[in-house]
């Protein structure tokens, strides 16, 4: 058991779950720390604190009471889904009530026809491609974790994924939201056909973290599933030319179903956990997906070996049939936890640049290797510049977090530099913040601001997360950053 709450906080959690439980039953408000404990953090399991309050309702309406009765008492409400997120975005308050939409599990309907899913924010992203395949239908937003992570949460962060790339994040598939502003009022934003009247409020609420309102249904596109896919792995003798050859893919006008990039450190790792047939001769391997019809993909397979043989790549390989396909993705999706097996914490960052600058950056983190003395494999979505380098530490030891956590500052601040982005997929949450300040300018976070305020005026929900005061930035340095414009390589385009 941890520390004792001050008496002040006990009798404001006694006085919460007595409020909540006035039209809950009983196993759905949780106070006893033994009970709250489980929810003390998310994936970036660095930052901890024990909720406390945890909710765990079963209907919308619940949903709607517990917000009003939060809102009426002044009490922070933080949204939570599986809990697989990397940036701390359900990290609970130690003075509020963390929601847990895990009860949400329902896919509502498939309808083949109009190529959607209506689902509840506590199904998981694979558990909707499970269900439309009956159909010849999958959902294409498939982030690592897709067996574990939850529709709402993808919503909240705007996930992605490896086949992102020609599919698009979660923005570009989810055609409708329902939920509740802080105060309970209801929300349905979106349509289920092709455009909605009046302002796009759908797009500022995916990837809002949870900040701006409570998700309770979802709508997501459907496509029918490619008939045939294969994929080329190229292996390449050093990271820049690997980098450059990603730009030279997209410079030869082709948009590969995916393309994903991965260092030495990370193949040697992968390939001991799942045995992937990876090339661990090579400085970086990509992976690179074609999919269509049997013909296309044929005719897009021999272009894209033209473009990694004259990048310089070493060996290619391509899949034979779908079971080796199949391999080569597993490892890919299986990086985090095979880094997992190789030291007591990783850290794992998620940032973006252009793609013409890959490499700078790779060399940029390899260089931070030997400053902080600390191990970093890379693996990323390389064909949109979304980095993941995977920063490996013990959290046991203060300095070795405090030394990862000023390497990860390191890399934003140079993504933010090279003209990229401080996130991609992950969100910002908490881990983030500090360099939201050097991304943006105090002009441009007081917008941000204005928005939360329009929609949470009394910043109750998910708060201290994503956007930083100003204040905050003032004691942190604001050192607003522009982007340099350093010439890209030529031929290849920036993005």
């Amino acid at each position: 058991m941890g520390e004792a709450l001050p008496v002040a906080t006990r009798e404001r959690q006694r006085a919460v779950a007595q409020a909540l439980r006035a039209f809950l039953p009983e196993r759905s408000v949780l106070w006893q720390e033994e009970d709250t404990r489980p929810y003390e953090c998310d994936g970036l399991t660095a930052y901890r604190q024990v909720p406390m309050v945890v909710a765990l309702p079963e209907t919308e309406a619940q949903v709607q009471q517990i917000l009003r009765a939060c809102h009426a008492l002044g009490v922070p409400v933080v949204p939570r889904g599986a809990g697989t997120g990397l940036s701390g975005g359900a990290l609970p308050p130690g003075d509020g009530v963390l929601l847990s939409l895990a009860k949400f599990m329902r896919i509502v309907r498939v309808d083949p026809v109009a190529r959607i899913a209506v689902v509840q924010p506590g199904v998981r992203n694979l558990a909707i491609s499970d269900a439309a395949a009956p159909f010849g239908l999958y959902y294409a937003p498939d982030p690592s974790s897709q067996i574990a992570c939850t529709i709402g949460g993808n919503v909240a962060e705007n996930s992605g994924g490896v086949h992102c790339l020609k599919y698009g994040l979660t923005v570009h598939n989810v055609l409708r939201v329902r939920g509740y502003t802080m105060d309970g009022e209801p929300l349905d934003l979106g349509s289920e056909a092709l455009d909605a009247p009046g302002l796009d409020l759908l797009a500022l609420i995916v990837g809002s973290e949870g900040m701006l309102a409570v998700t309770t249904e979802i709508t997501v596109k459907l496509l029918p599933k490619p008939p045939a896919a294969r994929v080329i792995m190229a292996s390449f003798d050093d990271v820049q030319k690997a980098g450059d050859a990603v730009a030279a893919v997209i410079a030869a006008g082709i948009i590969p179903a995916g393309l994903e990039m991965m260092d030495r450190p990370a193949t040697r790792a992968v390939e001991e956990f799942v045995g992937a047939g990876y090339d661990l001769e090579a400085t970086a391997i990509l992976l690179c997906e074609s999919d269509g019809l049997p013909e296309e993909v044929e005719a897009e397979i021999a272009k894209v070996k033209e473009v990694f043989e004259r990048a310089g790549a070493t060996r290619l390989t391509a899949s034979r049939d779908e079971a080796e396909r199949l391999r080569f993705w597993s490892g890919r999706k299986a990086a985090f936890p095979a880094v997992g097996r190789i030291s007591p914490d990783y850290y794992c960052m998620d940032s973006t640049v252009p793609r013409a600058r890959i490499g700078e950056v790779l060399r940029f983190i390899g260089e931070l290797e030997k400053k902080y003395g600390l191990r970093c494999p890379n693996v990323f979505h390389a064909g949109d510049g979304n980095l993941h380098p995977l920063i490996l530490f013990d959290a046991n030891d203060a300095d070795e977090l405090r030394r990862t956590e000023e390497f990860a500052g390191e890399v934003m601040e140079k993504c933010v530099t090279v003209g990229g982005t401080i996130t991609g997929e992950h969100g910002v949450g908490v881990e983030k913040i500090d360099q939201m300040c050097v991304q943006f300018s105090d002009a441009e976070l007081a917008q941000f601001h204005a928005v939360k305020r329009a929609f949470d005026p009394a910043g109750l929900l998910n708060p201290g997360k994503a956007v930083p005061t100003l204040a905050r930035c003032a004691e942190f340095g604001h050192r607003h950053v522009h982007a340099a414009a350093a010439p890209a390589h030529p031929g290849l385009p920036r993005f």
